[in-house]
């Protein structure tokens, strides 16, 4: 999430708008990339 805001404010991007929807975007592409590697870990430990 963080580094989708970085990319908006360093592309001149520094509205509230647009920084909302870097947060957004970034929160819905972090819930199944963490738990893809949440699921990896799992895997990785049991055996």
């Amino acid at each position: 999430m963080g580094i989708l805001v970085t990319v908006a404010l360093s592309m001149g991007y520094d509205t509230a708008r647009p920084i909302i929807i870097a947060v957004i975007a970034g929160f819905v592409i972090a819930i199944p990339v963490s738990w893809l590697v949440a699921r990896k870990i799992t895997h990785l430990v049991k055996t």
